[in-house]
């Protein structure tokens, strides 16, 4: 079955297209993931600059309880799995968790790790570099952003706590948001590219098939069925309908097998 010219004509093109089909796919999936990543990025980065400057007036104002509501409230919000702001030393002050008040952040854990590096410890990071992507105590995927806090001509002439001018970093927030939606839209998104896929598979194949045996595979079948004719046959009325070369490769065969005729037809005595 393989031996045969539909076979060997139709299954490399099939092949052909089917890989190119799954691998422009592919590539697509790949594209949408990391564009639906890069926005869940910058949708926590906003969250974060929100929080920082919802908490900004309680800071000038020393107002620790406030801050304290503040960092609560937005942990209890259904997406938000940690937020925290920790110091300079990396002492946690505020946290949705109270266990978690008065620890030191792991200066080697991710996120934290990016900017202490060595002995030089990095002073601005840009989004993407603040974002991580890691597995909580818990086992929930977690994106969390780490937010500088930087010092402010506000922060070191406000009269309730002077900082001094030259420091440049008071502290950080940092907030984990649950990865689960991103993981049902992916999920979504990955079933939906497989019907899609086979849907454009189905389709191509069968037309890229359809065209082949159409324009190729079937004036062959005419030309090999013309030729394998014996007998009496009147070859100039018996030409396939075929076009193109074809028609030229018929009509070749033709004038072939008229001079084949003849030549049988003549007496060797008189040659």
């Amino acid at each position: 079955m393989l031996k045969s010219i539909n076979c060997r004509a139709i299954l490399p093109v099939a092949c052909a297209v089917t890989g190119f089909v799954i691998a422009c796919c592919l590539l697509l999936y790949s594209f949408i993931k990391s564009d639906l990543i890069r926005g869940e990025i910058e949708h926590a980065a906003d969250l974060a600059d929100t929080v920082v400057k919802s908490a900004r007036y309680a800071m000038l104002n020393g107002d620790r309880e406030t801050l304290r509501h503040i960092i609560r409230n937005v942990g209890e919000q259904q997406q938000v799995e940690h937020v925290r702001i920790f110091n300079k030393k990396g002492l946690i002050m505020f946290s949705e968790d109270d266990a978690e008040i008065n620890r030191f952040i792991d200066k080697t854990a991710a996120g934290c790790n990016s900017c202490h590096v060595g002995s030089e410890t990095k002073r601005r990071l840009g989004t993407m570099a603040q974002a991580r992507q890691f597995t909580n105590a818990d086992g929930h995927d977690v994106l969390a952003i780490t937010t500088p806090i930087y010092n402010a001509p506000d922060c070191y002439t406000a009269a309730c706590h002077v900082h001094d001018p030259k420091l440049l970093l008071l502290g950080t927030l940092d907030i984990g948001l649950s990865q689960a939606p991103l993981k049902r839209t992916m999920g979504m998104l990955q079933d939906r590219m497989i019907v899609f896929t086979g849907m454009i598979l189905v389709l191509t194949v069968g037309v890229v098939c359809a065209l082949l045996y159409r324009h190729v595979l079937m004036p062959i079948r005419k030309l090999v069925d013309f030729t394998e004719k014996q007998g009496n046959v009147n070859l100039d009325h018996e030409i396939p309908e075929v076009s193109g070369d074809m028609a030229r490769l018929a009509k070749a065969f033709q004038k072939m097998a008229r001079r084949l005729r003849e030549m049988e037809g003549r007496d060797p005595d008189k040659t």
